[in-house]
């Protein structure tokens, strides 16, 4: 049995990686490198040091702001630091020291990157999710309940879903729906988690979609009228991690439901 310190230990890695996830936030949408140059301020260009680089405590000592020009810091910063920290500890506790967990986990920061980059920019860059879909299906081979064949029909279920879906939709209204990026992030998640997956996936991301997309209208005061443009791959990314961690649990809660209601 693992103890406290070892849980301890990889959320403290959790927190290095997060630093780096940043980073990459940042800039792989400006095709930047992620190693040069050194991270800076993007208002006035100071070299942060490695003393005001230490994740979530230095973003409280400085304040939340630049050492050298006082512009606020996004709290972003920080909270995807944690984000990292606290999956890297929950993965680590659920599926033990195994290469199940390296798996999973380098899934869940790399839906973290997508996540804030589609928020930020409504698009889900083609360098992750293509390079992606082999990775992972290669990366499938080390879990123990995926086959070849579950995640082939994942990559065929995820990539050709959303395809019908986006298709159908272009041809009823002859507008562009489901962009091509969040069909290429459902087929990468397709291959690491199989058909099964996919399919509480895109249910979970459209119900979490639905009410956000809800309350973000009913907020702006448009309504049903507006015409706010919610990017889907948050929501693909929150389906898919909540697979990983609970999806049997609630597919196997769901089904004993309806047997009770039949």
């Amino acid at each position: 049995m693992m103890t406290y310190s070892v849980e301890i230990i990889f959320f403290m890695f959790g927190l290095c990686i997060g630093s780096f996830l940043n980073v990459c936030i940042y800039r792989l949408p400006e095709s930047k490198s992620v190693v040069q140059p050194r991270s800076m301020c993007p208002k006035c260009g100071y070299m942060i040091r490695f003393y005001d680089n230490i994740p979530i405590l230095s973003y409280i000592c400085l304040k939340g702001k630049c050492r050298q020009c006082k512009v606020p810091i996004s709290p972003r910063y920080p909270l995807v630091e944690l984000m990292s920290g606290l999956f890297a500890m929950c993965t680590v506790f659920r599926f033990g020291l195994t290469l199940e967990s390296l798996v999973y986990y380098t899934f869940i920061i790399t839906l973290i990157v997508i996540t804030y980059i589609d928020i930020d920019h409504q698009i889900i860059p083609n360098m992750i999710s293509l390079p992606g879909i082999p990775i992972f299906f290669l990366a499938s081979l080390a879990l123990p309940d995926m086959t070849v064949t579950d995640s082939l029909l994942g990559l065929l279920a995820g990539g050709g879903s959303l395809y019908l879906v986006a298709w159908g939709y272009s041809l009823l209204t002859g507008k562009e729906g489901m962009g091509g990026g969040d069909i290429k992030l459902l087929a990468m998640m397709g291959v690491l988690i199989g058909w099964r997956g996919v399919f509480f996936t895109i249910f979970a991301a459209s119900l979490t979609g639905t009410l956000v997309g809800t309350a973000v209208m009913l907020a702006s005061g448009k309504g049903f009228k507006g015409k706010s443009r919610i990017p889907f791959g948050p929501f693909l990314s929150i389906g898919a991690i909540a697979y990983i961690f609970i999806g049997d649990i609630l597919i196997y809660w769901y089904w004993n439901l309806l047997k009770i209601g039949n």
